[in-house]
């Protein structure tokens, strides 16, 4: 196979292909992970600072199952407090 190649392509240009592979394929795996880290830390976060695309399923299945409206965050608390803002009211 080497002897085909070699008897189509210059000398000079499989040198410098056979140079050049290896940095390519390190770069190439370097950029595939900065991609693959700069997505993670960029995905939408919710007010906790969790990843909304974590326990998605979860927090959906909690959700209909308790017949909420949504307004709760994964652990069950509700978002908005039931009145009892006592430290609110004081300013």
């Amino acid at each position: 196979m080497g002897d085909l190649i070699s008897s189509v392509v210059p000398a000079g240009l499989i040198d410098v292909l056979s140079a050049l592979i290896p940095p390519v394929v390190v770069a190439s795996v370097f950029s595939a992970f900065v991609i693959k880290l700069l997505r993670r830390e960029m995905a939408p976060r919710r007010m906790d600072g969790s990843r909304a695309s974590d326990n998605a399923a979860e927090v959906k299945d909690d959700v209909n199952a308790s017949g909420g409206s949504g307004a709760e965050t994964a652990d069950g608390t509700p978002i908005v407090g039931s009145g009892n803002t006592s430290e609110s009211d004081s300013r």
